[in-house]
């Protein structure tokens, strides 16, 4: 919709109003805790988070133990792989569907007017997230279709390889939209190796990003469902500015926390298994020597060289 350069004016001088009440609220920033990420939740004010990027159990395990040992070599099967089979992931549909609503009730709660959420998911969970988010007033602001070019084969040749998954960039709702969006990012961000992104173009919902992670990556450890860094920052960088805050409710080895550190934005994350937890703490330990090693060899590129001169 059009909107005059007044009503532009009101709705900027609004956007600070929101954001001035919201700079009045002071949390603890940059930590991942040990807990549910719903009682987690509770423990925070309302209107305190910039991003929510929600990995949430797919409830998908529950089928048999698939997997593959690369040791057998066979043309397309790419590395070692198996189907994630865990307890946190298998529900019933009644408890999933109580279970989605209640941790989504909190997010909107502590979500921002500012701020925005993007969730993961598939066929096994996207439309019983969707109805949620529709129940609870959280008004979807777009569809994403992760495309993975690289996704895992299907063995028992009875079906279509899955190849991609749902993404649902998400706003608390309301008559008024005032999350942010860095559309000039969207246009002309560096988006290398996405062969659907031209540059200097608008950004489709359709994202060509294979599933495959950097070596520093997994290094110190990984979760089954670990989304890569990639992709995350994409997000973040498209819903925040510097200095603002993400959370992410289920943490996993802690790529969104590791993801938002490296875009220069503060985290929060809560995941309910211990060892998870101490994977991303070393993550995060290296990511800043890493990123103070770079932020060093740039200053010493960028430095001056002495003007020698001869009398």
């Amino acid at each position: 919709m059009w909107l005059s350069s007044s009503a532009n004016a009101r709705r900027n001088e609004t956007v600070k109003d929101i954001k001035k009440k919201e700079e009045q609220i002071s949390i603890p920033l940059d930590y991942i805790a040990n807990i549910d990420c719903i009682n987690g939740m509770k423990k925070l004010p309302a209107n305190c988070i910039d991003l929510i990027i929600a990995d949430p159990p797919y409830n998908l395990s529950k089928s048999g133990d698939w997997k593959w040992d690369n040791s057998v070599s066979l043309a397309g099967m790419g590395g070692n792989w198996n189907i994630t089979n865990e307890n946190w992931d298998s529900m019933s549909f009644e408890e999933y569907f109580s279970f989605s609503l209640a941790w989504l009730k909190e997010v909107k709660r502590i979500l921002r007017p500012t701020g925005s959420m993007w969730i993961f998911g598939t066929y096994h969970n996207i439309g019983i997230i969707n109805v949620a988010c529709q129940i609870l007033g959280i008004e979807i602001i777009n569809e994403v279709i992760w495309y993975k070019k690289n996704a895992f084969p299907n063995l028992s040749g009875r079906r279509l390889t899955a190849s991609h998954e749902t993404i649902l960039w998400v706003h608390t709702g309301g008559k008024k939209r005032y999350y942010y969006f860095d559309y000039e990012y969207s246009k002309n961000g560096d988006f290398t190796g996405d062969e659907l992104k031209s540059p200097g173009k608008q950004m489709r919902t359709v994202w060509d990003l294979s599933n495959n992670k950097k070596v520093e990556e997994l290094k110190y450890g990984k979760h089954p469902t670990q989304k890569p860094i990639k992709v995350l920052t994409r997000m973040i960088k498209l819903s925040t500015k510097p200095g603002d805050i993400m959370l992410t409710p289920f943490s996993g080895a802690g790529s969104e926390c590791v993801a938002a550190k490296m875009c220069g934005r503060h985290f929060i994350g809560f995941e309910i298994e211990k060892k998870y937890c101490d994977i991303s703490e070393v993550r995060l330990a290296n990511t800043e020597r890493e990123m103070e090693q770079l932020n060093l060899f740039q200053i010493t590129q960028e430095a001056p060289k002495d003007d020698k001169t001869s009398d």
